[in-house]
């Protein structure tokens, strides 16, 4: 299996790690999400950081909604992610606001929600080793996303994963950024990126 392009043993580990992620109960899923939370909001560097730009939960992913609403709660100002293919842009957002089907079938804020460059991010991921390599869906937003941020200034990557995503070693190719943190809902993994 090793001797597999990167991109066609990414598309085999995704689908693996899909079946994992996608088989945890529900009710784990939703007491994960908490602990994550907590995990996280305990996370010094994360303390005066503003603002963090999120991501809406789609499939059986982390639901960061806990930890974005608990930022909020702490004065940090929190954006959601938008798709502009193959692109993201990110736009403030508060429980409660309106939010519109965008690319992916992902919710996220209309154009009338003003646009910030977070100085954090909350990424969601389908796998990820200890050095932060993670693996995606398989479009590159995040990767893209990332490199413009980082060309404006330095950007705080906070991976939010279950456990059970953890593999040995993420197939890492030119354009992949690795995470500077990880928060499971055992643990936060400092990187060796």
């Amino acid at each position: 299996m090793q001797s597999l392009p990167p991109s066609e043993l990414k598309e085999r580990v995704r689908s693996e790690v899909f079946a994992r992620r996608d088989g945890l109960d529900k009710h784990f899923r939703h007491a994960a999400a908490q602990g994550i939370a907590d995990r996280a909001l305990a996370f010094a560097e994360l303390k005066d950081v503003t603002p963090v730009g999120g991501y809406w939960p789609i499939r059986s992913e982390v639901d960061p909604r806990p930890l974005m609403e608990a930022l909020l709660a702490r004065g940090h100002d929190v954006a959601l992610s938008q798709i502009l293919h193959p692109h993201l842009s990110w736009r403030l957002w508060q429980p409660g606001d309106v939010l519109v089907k965008g690319g992916f079938g992902v919710r996220e804020p209309g154009p009338d929600a003003p646009e910030v460059f977070p100085k954090a991010l909350l990424v969601p991921l389908v796998a990820f080793d200890r050095r932060g390599g993670r693996i995606g869906y398989g479009k590159g937003h995040f990767d893209r996303a990332i490199a413009a941020l980082e060309a404006q200034h330095p950007v705080l990557t906070i991976g939010l994963a279950y456990a059970v995503q953890e593999i040995d070693e993420v197939p890492v190719e030119p354009h992949d950024r690795l995470l500077d943190v990880i928060v499971t809902e055992a643990e936060l993994i400092r990187t060796a990126s």
